[in-house]
């Protein structure tokens, strides 16, 4: 043990900060669960506030949670279903062209709208799809249609959620997979040449499987903000006329602990979203050993 400390006594120093700031901002934290059993007040300490026992998961029984879980789930699969392969796509489509300056020229216009907060985001979709002066709602005008009240409208809510979520994130995590295709032997594409493969088969046969191994890391990783939709995103955009599809776990938690002063319950479900995202991880893990052949772990 002391020889291997020894041996590798620099790669310790370096990761140290990291392992330093990991127990100070992600294991000591973790003695606030407790609240979710306890009835904590403004004015106490979690530790000498009274033991209650699982009386704060009375919200089980509450039927607007479980309303809050159908909304947080629609939105969590709709991202999923269209959010997941998106970026894949984009890799292989950009992977394909040939021109090398319209290939770097199209990646850095696809992962830009990352570096914008949701806030930004919010604001440049209220100016273009606000009633009053919005520019989509402008051009239905023009074309002689009826002004859409997207802003407020529970149908609209969700594919404006998804479709925001795409601008703004398929560039910058098409990056990871364009990285895990250049380290695709080129080889392989010659030698599937020789034998006929077109682009197409070449694709299927070789670049996908070369991509494997790093999808099926993105996909485990991507397992715990399945739960945690995005409150940074859904909660600019929110409103009372579209909150009957928009409130989900997130705001929710935050509409009852900050703004109504249930931390213990607030806790409690944010206890439960952990332990689901846990699970769903260690299930996507074994998944991906099981079909792949390589997890996390």
């Amino acid at each position: 043990m002391l020889a291997r400390l020894s041996k590798y006594r620099w790669q310790y120093v370096m990761i140290l900060p990291a392992v330093v700031l990991l127990f100070l901002f992600s294991y000591i934290p973790m003695a606030g669960i407790q609240v979710a059993f306890k009835d904590f007040h403004i004015g106490g300490t979690i530790w000498n506030s009274p033991w209650v026992g699982l009386e704060n998961f009375s919200f089980l029984q509450d039927d607007q949670f479980w309303i809050v879980v159908k909304n947080t789930i629609w939105i969590a699969l709709l991202k999923f279903i269209f959010g997941f392969p998106a970026p894949i796509i984009l890799a292989l489509l950009i992977n394909e062209v040939r021109n090398n300056a319209f290939k770097r020229f199209v990646q850095s216009v696809s992962y830009l709208p990352h570096f914008f907060s949701w806030i930004v985001v919010a604001y440049i979709l209220q100016s273009l799809l606000t009633l009053d002066g919005g520019l989509v709602n402008q051009l239905i005008v023009n074309m002689g249609g009826d002004p859409v009240f997207f802003l407020g409208s529970t149908q609209w809510f969700r594919p404006m959620i998804v479709a925001s979520g795409l601008w703004k994130e398929v560039g910058w995590n098409t990056i990871l997979y364009l990285a895990a295709i250049t380290t695709i032997d080129p080889q392989l594409y010659e030698a599937a040449k020789v034998e006929g493969a077109g682009r197409l088969a070449q694709i299927r046969h070789i670049t996908l499987p070369g991509m494997m191994p790093t999808i099926a890391i993105v996909l485990i990783l991507s397992m715990p903000s399945l739960i945690a939709v995005g409150m940074d995103q859904i909660y600019p955009l929110m409103n009372p006329a579209n909150q009957p599809v928009a409130d989900v776990l997130d705001t929710y938690i935050l509409r009852s602990g900050l703004q109504q002063g249930y931390f213990g319950m607030a806790t409690a479900i944010g206890l439960l979203s952990s332990v689901i995202s846990l699970i769903l991880v260690l299930v996507t893990n074994q998944l991906a050993r099981k079909f792949n052949g390589e997890g996390l772990w």
